[in-house]
């Protein structure tokens, strides 16, 4: 039987799509150019080529939508059901019909063309047939787009369904919505399915995985089904009914027992009954789920009954090798999927009545014999009377029985966690395994040492007490100080009050001239002139204040003039004469700069050392300039930021490098 892979199915473009990507690929792939001296043969084949081209992509990709899609006819029965419930298989075919016709037109189309193409008298002939061509195959593909938005859209759906293997050991879950389904995967299973308070909370088939004797079994949990006839049955429910009718599994059918699902047991019983010939020649099992809400044994006696005619009808549907009913052990089981009470039991029971049937369908095949053939057993036979037990070594029974009493003594971290309240609450110590010559010494506090002393000897408990008391005799302290000083100064002599004024001066005078070196020349402040209206800062005052103190003013006043701001020159007559009546032993540089303004600072020259460069004198800064001149001539070159710049750039451009070349040159393009 042919096995299809429902999610990897390639995208189905629609109608414009799918004419956009046929008609540039024959643009790129076929030639593009006729020439003026080209015979009309060799132009009939240039558009034949075109159309034949053409055709064959679009019989391509139709044929692959087609092969790619599963043959209802052809897979498994299930899986044919599940699409026909899903899509509906009249549409799903038609839609397929389509495109298989669409592919066989293109092909008339094209063969039709051809042999017009073959007959063609002319260039403008030629083309107007290949245009006419082209646009009939794309107007075939464009009626077709319904379908292929339609086929799309199912592809996207498959793609989502569950992969379910039909021949693989199968535990298939059914009953009532609300009653347990979803929990019960999700306990026995990794799959995560979501569980909600209300009805059809699962709305499609969701697979898990479970082993049992090292054996895979996959687990279907299948949506809510409800009482009714199976014409007003929706999709939902349909699903469930196709699985339950194809699918060769052991049969999970849930029942509610406390009435929490919102149906009583007479409606799940009257459920199982309408759908209980899809339970025939299947294991059944009956589960009574929501113990914990309502045990088994208190369920009332009408109610009781019910099951246990469930219970009759699921012994029913199997049939022993001979032909009489099994047993009824592990047909009915009872759990809880909130406290975990039964769920593995009711896993164990199923995989092992699954595991049990298809052994005997096994061994009911006619393949069994060949099998069988092959297979020898030996059962060896007593010689004598004579019996010989199995010989341990003593050491070996008495290492064994050491090793029991130590794995019954030992007590788990765990044990200890629950004792002493659980998780968060308990603390384990990672001192219990030290090894010390005294036990009693591992939970001592650990000394931590600073400055060569034990923290720990320091450590006073009444701590904040005692800083209290220190703060509040500190302030007593300063109080009493301010006092001290005070008095102190009443009772200085006015030689002793003299000397006090002068080491206070000389204090802030030192303070002050710290903070003037601290400060950069930014920082200083500048008096503007037009702020000093007063005239209080002028060399002149600065000359008084000079020699009052008796120093020389006449340099400072001199520097100053030369570092103040300069004024617009002047002419004058003096200046003037002046310059006239200099002979030639002065040179003109000397009368440049006597002509320039006195306050104008001379520009520094590029070579000069500056203190704080790093250079030893100007020879050797001359070097290290034109050496950085020098390095950066191959970047600039190269037309890089700078030195981090590591760019690569495109050595072959696509707008160069890319495209049909012409007959013109083709080293500079």
């Amino acid at each position: 039987m042919v096995q299809y892979n429902l999610k990897k199915i390639a995208v189905v473009p629609n109608g414009k799509d799918f004419v956009d990507i046929i008609l540039s690929r024959t643009q790129r792939q076929t030639p593009t150019l006729v020439h003026k001296g080209y015979a009309i043969s060799r132009i009939r084949q240039f558009y034949m080529r075109k159309v034949k081209f053409t055709q064959t992509n679009f019989h391509e990709k139709l044929s692959t939508i087609i092969d790619e899609f599963p043959r209802l006819d052809d897979i498994h029965p299930f899986y044919g059901d599940l699409l026909h419930v899903l899509y509906n298989k009249d549409h799903y075919k038609l839609a397929l019909g389509q495109i298989h016709t669409a592919r066989n037109l293109i092909g008339k189309v094209a063969k039709d063309y051809m042999k017009l193409l073959k007959h063609a008298d002319s260039l403008y002939r030629c083309k107007t047939l290949k245009v006419a061509a082209l646009g009939r195959m794309c107007t075939v593909t464009k009626r077709i787009g319904p379908s292929l938005a339609y086929l799309e859209q199912i592809r996207q759906h498959m793609a989502r369904l569950p992969s379910i293997d039909p021949n693989t050991r199968t535990i298939l879950i059914c009953g009532y919505p609300n009653v347990g389904k979803s929990s019960f995967i999700n306990k026995i299973t990794r799959a995560d399915v979501d569980v909600q308070p209300y009805a059809f909370t699962t709305k499609s088939l969701f697979v898990g995985h479970t082993d049992y004797k090292y054996l895979r079994y996959q687990v279907i949990d299948t949506p809510g089904i409800l009482d009714r006839p199976f014409e007003d049955r929706n999709i939902i429910e349909m699903v469930s009914i196709t699985a339950l009718a194809h699918l060769r599994a052991a049969v999970l059918f849930f029942l509610d027992i406390s009435g929490s699902c919102g149906y009583s047991i007479a409606q799940q019983a009257a459920l199982f009954h309408s759908i209980k010939s899809l339970f025939m020649n299947k294991p059944l099992i009956i589960v009574c789920n929501k113990t914990d809400l309502l045990p088994l044994d208190k369920v009332p006696e009408e109610d009781m009954k019910l099951v246990m005619e469930m219970k009759a009808e699921a012994t029913k549907t199997l049939i022993g090798q001979g032909g009489e009913s099994a047993s009824d052990e592990g047909v009915l089981l009872a759990m809880s999927t909130l406290n975990e009470e039964g769920v593995i039991a009711v896993k164990n029971a199923a995989c092992e009545r699954l595991l049990d049937q298809r052994v005997e369908q096994k061994m009911k095949s006619k393949k069994i014999n060949d099998c069988l053939n092959r297979f020898h057993v030996a059962t060896p036979q007593p010689r004598d009377q004579k019996e010989r037990p199995p010989c341990i070594p003593q050491a070996v029974l008495e290492a064994k029985a050491e090793e029991a009493v130590e794995k019954e003594k030992r007590k788990l971290e765990r044990d200890m966690q629950d004792e002493n309240g659980g998780a968060g609450v308990y603390s384990a110590s990672l001192k219990k395994h030290y090894i010390l010559a005294n036990d009693e010494w591992k939970e001592d506090i650990m000394p931590e040492i600073l400055d060569g002393h034990n923290v720990f000897d320091f450590v006073d408990p009444d701590i904040l007490q005692r800083l209290e008391e220190l703060e509040r005799e500190e302030g007593l302290r300063q109080e009493q100080g301010e006092d001290d000083d005070l008095d102190m100064e009443d009772d200085l002599t006015p030689e002793q009050k003299e000397a006090l004024a002068a080491i206070r001066k000389k204090k802030s005078l030192l303070i002050n001239e710290h903070r003037m070196k601290k400060s950069t020349a930014e920082s200083r402040p500048i008096v503007p002139r037009k702020f000093n209206k007063d005239k209080n800062f002028t060399s002149e005052r600065m000359g008084r204040q000079l020699s009052s103190l008796g120093l020389d003013p006449s340099l400072a006043i001199n520097r100053a003039r030369s570092k103040s701001r300069g004024r617009k020159r002047e002419r004058s007559s003096d200046h003037g004469d002046g310059a006239m009546d200099v002979d030639g032993e002065h040179s003109n540089k000397k009368l440049r700069l006597r002509s320039t303004s006195r306050s104008r600072s001379m520009s520094r020259p590029q070579y000069e050392v500056v203190p704080g460069e790093g250079f030893k004198d100007s020879v050797q800064k001359k070097k290290a300039i034109k050496l950085a001149m020098k390095s950066s001539n191959k970047r600039n070159k190269d037309g890089r930021r700078g030195e981090p710049d590591r760019v690569i750039p495109n050595l072959k451009p696509k707008h160069l490098f890319a495209g049909k070349r012409g007959r013109g040159k083709t080293d500079r393009r």
